[in-house]
Order: structure tokens, then C-alpha cells, then sequence
């Protein structure tokens, strides 16, 4: 059956050859992605080592004993280490726009290409619980899904050897989007936001992987983690398929 649908994906793909999210060129064969051109496809920014350990976030040039990170400086993390793929810039910050915003869902399986070429985060996530940040119900009904339980799928899928995913969460207040507030008013917006979804009950002993497709302030990871915390969770990270 897989091969199958291979062939005929391939085959859909020859009579109506995919256009690249980012620049809405062809994509061509041997690209490596499915919605990203031979010439975009190379601007994804992995991160590797060294980078934060609260909020990913790569270190450039040589690092020498400890380094404040500019981009978490002002978290007080309720979470023990942050992970993060890539940078959200150029076409990755156009897979998330795609997905989040215009009802993408074909760019999840770039996305969770995405994931596998990044062999540190996969042993960081493996065996572990992935919990997806939630929308808030009316949000998700607007949208038709939650795009960070879906990256948690596709991230559980690449990771393997026991990565499960369970909505831990709810999100209880209908908050206005954080988009364009600064760290203080995203903090104030968020207290109280997020509890504990009916009917789950925390495994102090296991290792829970908050996912959020965004790293930008850390303020809705780290109300998410308050959460957790309150429930008995006490081995948490956090996780983001980008950091901006």
C-alpha cells in the first residue's frame, strides 16, 4: 500500500508538479521536500550544537564556559531544557504561516523531513510524552485543527521507540493572539490560561516534551509548564518545530 500510494503520488506530482510554499516556484525532483524548490529548500537554518539549553536558540562563534542567552534572558523557565529545530525565517517561517494560517496541511510531511534531518532533537524527544500546547476550543473549531498536536504526531512518528503524544492540556481562556505583544503583556494575557484536560492524570516518573510551533517569547510554554507542574509533573522540556 505504500508503494502504491508512492507511485501514485509521484505520478500526481509529474501531471501537476507542486509549487514551492516559499517562492511559488516548481519544485523538481531530488529536492529532498515536496513544497520546497532546489533553491529554498537550502535556506532552512538547522539548529545544532551549541545552542540555549532553555530556548534552543543557536550560539555563533566559539562559547566559553557559561553564555546569557538574549533571547530568554527575562524567562523565569517553569521547564528544564528547550529545544528547537530550525529558525523561523525565510522557508521555514513559510511552512508555519502555510500550516497555521491557510490550512496547510500537505506542508507537514516537510515539516516531519524537517524533524528526521535533525538526529539531536529526535535522541532529545525519544521515549518521551509529547505534550501539544492547545488552542482554545473556539480557536481549533475556526481553524479545523490544532497545528502543534499535528507536528506532535509527525514529530512521534520520526523519533520512534516509544514517542507518544497525549493532550494533556486545555486552554480555558479565549485570549487575543499574542502576535504583536511584548514578553510582560503576553505573561499577563496567559496567567490562569491553560489547565489540566479532564480525565488525564500525570505520571510524576515520566518524561513529558511540551510542543509549540514557535519559540518566540516563551510565555505560553512556560504557562503551560506552570500547569503540568501544579499536576505533579517533574520531569518536563519544552520543544518548538521553530524559534523566532
Amino acid at each position: 500500500m505504500n508503494a502504491l500510494a508512492e507511485l501514485s503520488r509521484g505520478l500526481a506530482d509529474v501531471v501537476f508538479p507542486p509549487s514551492c510554499v516559499h517562492c511559488g516556484g516548481l519544485v523538481g525532483a531530488g529536492t529532498g521536500y515536496r513544497h520546497l524548490c532546489a533553491g529554498c529548500g537550502p535556506q532552512i537554518t538547522y539548529v545544532q550544537a551549541p545552542h540555549c539549553s532553555t530556548c534552543g536558540h543557536p550560539y555563533y562563534g566559539e562559547v566559553l564556559g557559561e553564555r546569557m542567552c538574549p533571547h530568554c534572558a527575562e524567562l523565569v523557565p517553569a521547564f528544564g531544557e528547550g529545544r528547537t529545530a530550525v529558525l523561523f525565517k525565510g522557508p521555514a517561517r513559510s511552512l508555519v504561516i502555510a500550516l497555521k494560517y491557510h490550512r496547510g496541511l500537505h506542508v507537514l510531511a516537510d515539516m516531519e523531513t524537517i524533524f528526521r534531518r535533525s538526529p539531536a532533537l529526535l535522541a532529545f524527544v525519544r521515549g518521551s510524552t509529547l505534550v501539544p500546547v492547545p488552542l482554545h476550543s473556539r480557536k481549533e473549531r475556526e481553524r479545523g485543527y490544532n497545528q502543534s498536536a499535528l507536528l506532535a504526531s509527525h514529530l512521534a512518528s520520526a523519533a520512534g521507540q516509544g514517542t507518544t503524544v497525549e493532550s494533556c492540556l486545555r486552554r480555558v481562556l479565549d485570549t487575543a493572539t499574542q502576535t504583536a505583544f511584548d514578553r510582560r503583556t503576553r505573561q499577563a494575557n496567559l496567567k490562569n490560561a491553560f489547565a489540566l484536560a479532564p480525565g488525564v492524570a500525570i505520571a510524576s516518573a515520566r518524561h513529558y516534551i511540551l510542543l509549540d510551533d514557535v519559540f518566540t517569547t516563551g510565555s505560553t510554554l512556560n504557562s503551560c509548564s506552570l500547569t503540568l507542574r501544579r499536576a505533579g509533573c517533574l520531569n518536563l522540556d519544552v520543544i518548538t518545530f521553530g524559534h523566532g
